[in-house]
C-alpha cells in the first residue's frame, strides 16, 4: 500500500516538476512550421531548434521542398537553430504564375535573401543541394560576412561538376529552345518513374529509400502550370554556370570552412564537382559516400554527425 501511495505522489508532483522545465527543453527537438510574407509572397518553413544558438539555413534542390531536411531539422535541433523555406512554386510556398513572377535563379534568390531579412538572421551556416548551391551562393555573394560556413551535399559550383549524361536534353535545350525538347524535358524528368528514379539512383537500398518523397514531388510538379516553371528554370541554369568563376573567386577570397558530404553515385552531379572545391578551399572537410543524389536519404544520420563535428571543432556560435 504504501508504494502505492508513493506513486500517486508522484503523479501529483510530476505536472509541477514538467512546468518547472523551460519549454525549449521539452520541445527542442521539434520542428514547427510557418509562414514569411516577403512581398506579395508566403514563403513556408520548417524550423527547429533554439535560436540563440548557431544558425543553419538549409536550401533545397530539385524537385524537392524542405520536406528533404526533414532528419537534419529533427537530428541537430538539440544543437543548433535550423530553418528550411520552400522557394517560390515549390513545396508550401506561394506558386505565383509565370506570369507574374519571373522564376530565375537570381529572382528565387532575391526572395530567399529578403526572407532572412524577414527572420533576422545575421550569421548561418549554409547547407546547399542541387538547386541550394546557385540560390545560396548568390547569397553568399552579397553577404559574404553572414556566412559562417558552407555545407554541401552536391550543392554544385564547377562546370567538370555537371554530368553530359545526366542534364542530356538540358543541355541541347540551353542551345535551341523548341517545343520539341521541352516536350523531351516533360516526358522524362517530369514524370512519376523519373521522380522516384531521382531518389532512387545510385543508392545502396533502394527499397528502403521513403516513398513519400517522389509521390509529395509528383503531386507538385503535376499542379497546373509547373512545367513551365520549371522549364524556366532549368533554361535559366545555365547563367549559373556562368557565374561559377565568380562563386569560386568568393571562396578564395574569403575562405568559408566548407563541409562536403557528396553522394558518388548522383548522375547529375559526379564527384569531380565535389573535387573542384579542393582547389579553392582550404579549410575542408571532404567526405564522399556511397549512395546518390539526396544522400541524406541513406546517410542522414552520418552527415548529421559530420555537421556537428565540423561546427564545433571550428567553434561557430
Amino acid at each position: 500500500m504504501k508504494y502505492l501511495n508513493k506513486i500517486i505522489q508522484a503523479l501529483f508532483i510530476l505536472p509541477s516538476l514538467l512546468l518547472s522545465v523551460p519549454v525549449n527543453a521539452i520541445n527542442k527537438d521539434i520542428v514547427s512550421y510557418g509562414t514569411e510574407k516577403v512581398g506579395k509572397l508566403d514563403i513556408f518553413f520548417r524550423e527547429a531548434g533554439d535560436p540563440s544558438k548557431p544558425t543553419i539555413v538549409l536550401l533545397h534542390g530539385f524537385p524537392a521542398s524542405s520536406h528533404m531536411y526533414r532528419e537534419v531539422l529533427r537530428g541537430l535541433a538539440n544543437d543548433y537553430y535550423l530553418i528550411a523555406p520552400d522557394y517560390p512554386g515549390f513545396g508550401n510556398s506561394s506558386y505565383p504564375s509565370v506570369e507574374t513572377f519571373n522564376y530565375s535563379f537570381d529572382n528565387i534568390a532575391r526572395v530567399m535573401d529578403a526572407f532572412l531579412e524577414k527572420r533576422g538572421l545575421k550569421r548561418y551556416s549554409l547547407m546547399i543541394q542541387d538547386y541550394g548551391a546557385p540560390v545560396g551562393f548568390r547569397i553568399a555573394l552579397a553577404h559574404p560576412e553572414r556566412v559562417q560556413s558552407i555545407i554541401t551535399q552536391n550543392g554544385n559550383a564547377y562546370k567538370e561538376g555537371i554530368s553530359p549524361a545526366g542534364w542530356g536534353p538540358v543541355l541541347d535545350y540551353w542551345k535551341t529552345k523548341t517545343p520539341e525538347l521541352e516536350k523531351k524535358i516533360i516526358d522524362n524528368v517530369f514524370s512519376a518513374a523519373s521522380m522516384k528514379w531521382q531518389y532512387t539512383h545510385g543508392t545502396r537500398q533502394p527499397e528502403k529509400i521513403l516513398p513519400d518523397n517522389w509521390h509529395l514531388d509528383y503531386a507538385k510538379i503535376s499542379r497546373p502550370g509547373q512545367h513551365r516553371v520549371q522549364l524556366n528554370l532549368f533554361y535559366d541554369y545555365q547563367n549559373n554556370l556562368k557565374r561559377y568563376p565568380e562563386w569560386q573567386q568568393y571562396l578564395r577570397q574569403h575562405q568559408p570552412p566548407v563541409l562536403v558530404v557528396w553522394g558518388k553515385n548522383d548522375a547529375f552531379f559526379p564527384v569531380s564537382g565535389a573535387e573542384g572545391y579542393k582547389r579553392d578551399v582550404k579549410d575542408l572537410d571532404y567526405n564522399i559516400l556511397e549512395t546518390g543524389h539526396f544522400a541524406l536519404e541513406e546517410d542522414h544520420v552520418f552527415i548529421n554527425k559530420k555537421i556537428k563535428q565540423f561546427l564545433r571543432k571550428r567553434n561557430i556560435k
